[in-house]
């Protein structure tokens, strides 16, 4: 028989899905079996699927086979090491940030064989628990946070989920034509659809503030978006909802607006996810930021 006991960082995790991080090669249907049949047990009784782990359980199961044919993961790509390698903005015991560039995804994908966590999971093997605890668009830069720990991934996770008030996340914007300024809240709400997302009545509440920044001429201005829900897609709808979609978004934006900014050298979706304050546990506030990118100040001097 083998032995786990739980620490305090996997207390409430539920039981099938600390397993399947921690016995990675072992298929889930295995697992799932010996937990109907009895034969995995927690301090000695028969526990279901969904139970909640608490500190100094101890699970115990028969010996285990992994899958046959299967390897680990292979190395992700060495250009995506080299481009991240050198992001991390921030660290501390809890997380750790990165300013992510335009044009990676996340995580893998069919289009891409390797993201963000992969690439953090190889540089950082010392972290075994490191998980993405929000998304950005592949094309959107900026900050992203990776939780060290299974405790403060579920602590971020209830934030965003429950009390999302009390984040604030900020986004620099550059869009189409001249933004009005007594435009500053937006409230419409999103509607996902096949290949989009669209205001509709019957859609989810989403809103969104707004500040300018910077007028560009009178054909673009740059923004500093608040985020005060968190929508698929929710700043780039809502700009465009307003006549001045972001500049470079080939799925709601102005296709004329955007070949003049890609004939100026502009590439890439201009979204920047620039600033972040987060309560952490403690009551303390992390505070992070990340400056507007080297290719949005090329643009800016090429002229609009």
């Amino acid at each position: 028989m083998h032995t786990i006991v739980i620490d305090g960082e996997h207390a409430g995790r539920r039981i099938e899905k600390f397993l399947r991080t921690r016995l990675k090669t072992v298929p889930a249907g295995q697992l799932f079996r010996l937990m109907r049949k009895g034969q995995l047990r927690v301090n000695g009784k028969k526990v279901q699927e969904g139970y909640r782990l608490a500190e100094n359980d101890k699970i115990t199961l028969p010996a285990l086979h992994a899958a046959p044919g299967r390897e680990p993961a292979p190395d992700v790509p060495e250009y995506l090491v080299k481009r991240l390698r050198n992001t991390v903005v921030h660290e501390d015991q809890d997380v750790l940030v990165i300013d992510k560039p335009a044009g990676i995804a996340v995580h893998e994908g069919t289009d891409n064989p390797a993201g963000v966590i992969e690439v953090f999971r190889q540089l950082r093997p010392e972290l075994p628990d490191l998980e993405l605890t929000h998304r950005l668009d592949r094309d959107t830069s900026g900050l992203l946070v990776l939780a060290k720990t299974p405790s403060m991934l579920r602590y971020l996770h209830e934030l965003l989920r429950d009390r999302e008030d009390e984040i604030e996340r900020h986004y620099l914007a550059l869009v189409a034509g001249h933004w009005k300024q007594d435009i500053e809240s937006i409230h419409a709400p999103l509607l996902r659809r096949a290949d989009k997302v669209v205001v509709d009545p019957h859609g989810q509440r989403a809103e969104t503030r707004v500040v300018v920044r910077q007028r560009v001429g009178q054909r673009a201005t740059i923004l500093d978006v608040q985020l005060m829900t968190g929508r698929k897609h929710q700043i780039r709808v809502h700009l465009q909802s307003q006549g001045h979609p972001i500049a470079c978004d080939d799925r709601y934006g102005f296709a004329k607006f955007n070949r003049r900014v890609e004939h100026l050298g502009g590439r890439g979706l201009f979204l920047h996810a620039t600033k972040l304050v987060i309560p952490k546990p403690d009551g303390q506030e992390l505070v992070v930021e990340a400056p507007m990118p080297q290719r949005w100040k090329q643009l800016l001097k090429a002229g609009l």
